[in-house]
């Protein structure tokens, strides 16, 4: 047996084990070779029309009516990308890579710089690429921080089963310094003795890395707080390190969901290849609609048939392993490999690949590079529409006041925008009523700041507001809303997770993740007598304990105890008076 029939034989014996039996009808095949990379020789896709990516064969002295004609241009194409475009130069509208000469690559650059001062903005080279006729085609990246933000940030939750180095991993990046194999790098992202003890995160931790104007990544190596690091950045990347072991599985699910992580960085580790966890975590994911991309870790502790075993596993994970979503998966192993895939991961289209070593710090470039370049998953168009909507902040975190005692909250604004000094309303209180509240400070990243925005993470002091009255799940809204709380509403849910041994029916208890909500609740009727695996069903939720300001389309994971069992999404809210199920004990299945 060959060397590549030994690897075809380890991958499909391991699929199987985690899968069940490939149907022969089935199209996966485990001898498909993953691309490498789609563009470098075949040409880009033609020039899409909106969005922040543009061609251009060449810029060449335009005439100032041009000039000012390809300024406006670019403008827009930062509006789409909320400070951020890429031009490609050489690069003809239907996607032909025609490249340029020497000399007109450098006067077109010198026009891009041009157009880029008078915008306020910054230009820096990601790749350059000579043809074979020895023409050349140029990739830049324009950057400019939108005039009410004083900088661009995504959020990152890192994802994983217990082990796979995500902490690890998140402390390199953001720390600058490798891993000496025995979790050094992790150290700085513990908060708890006994997470120290077992080297296993319980918490939900949160680390930033900047970048600069030119690319470059700003960490703590080269700065000392985190305000150091978002003055010098003009790009912030907040990773959120969740919880692997199935113990944890509540605290991993409520700070993937009350996050609103843009991205998930699913980390698998190379020795144990994909497990159950990984599989859990990878449907955590899409059933929250969060693109994800896979870094294979530890790839310095076995050999290139067990790093060929995991790819093919993943391979069959990104197609089968959600029905109503199937991925294309693709390695990242050069630069050239970046860009147009970060554009197509967003759309949510493929799944980039990284195989990584925080020890040796192999490929740790390309993953920094890739999160420099990553867009913001919402456009101009649907950040002005969110920041135009009503106020609704919702609460993950308290903290109090030493001195006065008085509330410190801490959340995602969904939608609208918060100044300093405006009055809202805060709830539900136990008896769904929200009481009025002024906010006095903002901070983000403890940096005072003047607003926040639609879309950003940011603390709010609450005077004369104790924190007893304020719990995990409230929200607050703007203060000429007419806020409903709920006790019941109405969900389309589906068992597609995997620990759904038993049938589900009216009466069943379990514990529902919404957003930052997550509490008990009883299923109180059912469009089907049973629910079984892979079935759907729309059902009526009524919450155990307490009202909650619940919004409608919402999507929401439920589970009991530390197994997950499916997923859903709200399609109605039931006023109270509609509500007519008396709150009484229900038997649990």
């Amino acid at each position: 047996m060959s060397n590549q029939d030994s690897i075809s034989s380890n991958v499909n014996t391991h699929v199987t084990s985690l899968f069940g039996p490939v149907d022969d009808d089935d199209d996966y095949d485990d001898n498909e070779q993953v691309p490498r990379s789609p563009f470098v020789l075949t040409g880009l896709p033609p020039e899409p029309q909106e969005g922040h990516i543009e061609y251009k064969l060449k810029l060449i002295d335009p005439h100032p009516d041009r000039l000012e004609h390809l300024i406006t241009q670019m403008n827009w194409r930062l509006q789409e990308g909320q400070g951020e475009a890429l031009y490609e130069i050489g690069v003809e509208d239907c996607g032909t890579l025609s490249g340029v000469s020497h000399e007109e690559l450098q006067a077109s650059l010198v026009t891009l710089k041009k157009m880029a001062d008078r915008l306020g903005a910054s230009i820096t080279i990601l790749f350059q690429r000579q043809l074979d006729n020895e023409r050349h085609i140029v990739e830049v990246l324009i950057r400019k921080v939108p005039d009410d933000q004083h900088f661009i940030d995504l959020r990152v939750a890192a994802l994983g089963t217990v082990d796979s180095g995500k902490s690890s991993l998140v402390g390199v990046c953001t720390h600058g310094e490798l891993d000496n194999g025995r979790g050094r790098a992790r150290l700085n992202l513990f908060r708890h003795l006994h997470e120290i003890q077992s080297g296993r995160t319980s918490s939900i931790t949160h680390e930033i890395l900047g970048f600069d104007d030119l690319g470059k990544s700003i960490d703590y190596r080269t700065c000392q707080t985190a305000r150091e690091i978002c003055d010098r950045s003009t790009k912030i990347i907040t990773f959120t390190d969740l919880a692997g072991h199935s113990k944890y599985v509540k605290t991993t699910i409520f700070g993937l969901s009350a996050n609103a992580a843009d991205f998930a960085m699913l980390c698998v580790d190379a020795p144990s290849s994909v497990v159950d966890t990984t599989r859990e975590h990878f449907s955590y994911a899409i059933t929250l609609d969060v693109p994800v991309f896979i870094v294979i870790n530890k790839i310095d502790l076995c050999s290139e048939t067990s790093i060929q075993q995991t790819i093919g596993c993943l391979t069959y994970l990104l197609k089968h392993g959600n029905t109503s979503n199937q991925l294309e998966p693709f390695i990242i192993d050069k630069h050239e490999d970046l860009i147009k895939v970060a554009e197509r991961f967003v759309q949510k289209s493929i799944c980039p690949i990284f195989t990584i070593s925080c020890v040796t710090g192999k490929n740790i470039d390309l993953l920094k590079k890739f999160l420099n370049i990553l867009p913001p998953r919402l456009s101009s168009k649907e950040q002005e529409r969110f920041s135009q909507l009503p106020v609704e902040y919702r609460i993950d975190a308290i903290y109090i006041n030493n001195i006065s005692g008085s509330a410190i909250i801490g959340g995602i604004l969904r939608s609208g925008i918060i100044r300093e000094g405006e009055t809202f309303l805060v709830g539900p209180l136990s008896d769904g009523t929200f009481f009025p509240v002024k906010v006095t400070t903002i901070h983000r990243y403890r940096v005072p700041r003047r607003m926040v925005r639609a879309g950003q993470a940011a603390t709010l002091y609450l005077p004369q507001v104790e924190a007893s009255r304020i719990r995990k799940g409230m929200v607050l809204v703007s203060s000429t809303s007419n806020p409903q709380a709920c006790f019941e509403f109405i969900a389309e849910i589906c068992l597609t997770m995997h620990h759904t041994n038993t049938a589900i029916h009216k009466g069943f208890e379990t514990t529902v993740h919404i957003e930052n909500i997550r509490q008990t609740a009883l299923i109180v009727s059912m469009d089907k007598e049973e629910l079984h695996v892979d079935d759907q069903a729309t059902v009526t939720f009524r919450f155990r304990n307490l009202c909650e300001y619940v919004p409608e389309g919402s999507r929401f994971i439920f589970r009991s105890g530390n197994q997950t069992k499916g997923s859903g999404r709200v399609i109605k809210v039931l006023p109270p008076q509609q509500q007519q199920h008396q709150q009484q004990p229900v038997t649990t299945s």
